[in-house]
């Protein structure tokens, strides 16, 4: 892994859920906005289908609210929702279209997304069908959102991310040093009460964050780290 270069100015990171960025990522972003960087978070749904038990209009303004809490906590101050339907979202033209829309709005140097493999590593499980939908989508988008003749309702070209790096995944090329926001990723995290709550299991932001970073920390030659992968879009 290299270090990932920080010679950027604004970010916008896309997901498909309220707390995926909270897994590991929120703590780079956390690092990001203490060096004065603008990041923006974009979700494609509420997550108002992601608690067993609770009707679908409770919790999608719940984890809503959450969500923009736990941005908060890392410095993010711009969450938007694109209300895409939970668990049901497409890979396609309508979501391509809605992403492009929103990176020509923002104009930022780097995109960031969220594994989108079709399991998780090594442990076999299958990966989210939204978060398949959503990560492969943001890649065609960086490139849609620069084609002119493409999405001509979409707002005036961008052009200027070329770069895509995507979090969770098993075999990052790029990691960010986290030993001093480990915290704040922590806390983060620990917005989402709701939603961990609704596991129904114990589960300990902190153990899990910090034994995550620190594995990849053992790579990168720090205390705890994020990966990401690099994707250029050209």
């Amino acid at each position: 892994m290299e270090p990932m270069p920080e010679d950027w100015n604004r970010a916008v990171a896309v997901v498909a859920h309220p707390d995926d960025l909270e897994y590991g990522a929120a703590a780079a972003v956390a690092r990001w906005t203490r060096q004065g960087k603008h990041v923006a978070y974009l979700l494609a749904t509420r997550g108002e289908a992601g608690i067993q038990g609770m009707e679908p209009a409770v919790v999608g303004p719940l984890r809503e609210d959450e969500e923009r809490r736990s941005a908060a906590v890392v410095g993010v101050h711009e969450v938007r929702f694109l209300d895409h339907p939970d668990g049901l979202l497409e890979y396609g033209l309508p979501l391509r279209h809605d992403l492009a829309a929103v990176l020509r709005e923002q104009r930022p140097d780097i995109v960031i997304t969220m594994n989108f493999d079709l399991t998780w590593g090594e442990s076999g499980m299958v990966n989210h069908a939204d978060h398949r939908a959503v990560g492969l989508a943001v890649l065609d988008a960086v490139r849609d959102a620069a084609n002119p003749w493409v999405f001509t309702d979409a707002g005036p070209v961008w052009g200027g991310a070329t770069e895509v790096y995507v979090a969770g995944v098993e075999d990052p090329t790029h990691y960010v040093d986290v030993t001093g926001t480990i915290s704040a990723g922590v806390d983060s995290l620990r917005e989402h009460k709701a939603y961990l709550d609704g596991l129904g299991r114990d589960f300990d932001p902190d153990e899990f964050l910090r034994n995550m970073a620190g594995y990849t920390g053992l790579a990168a030659g720090c205390e705890y780290a994020v990966g990401l992968r690099r994707y250029t879009t050209g």
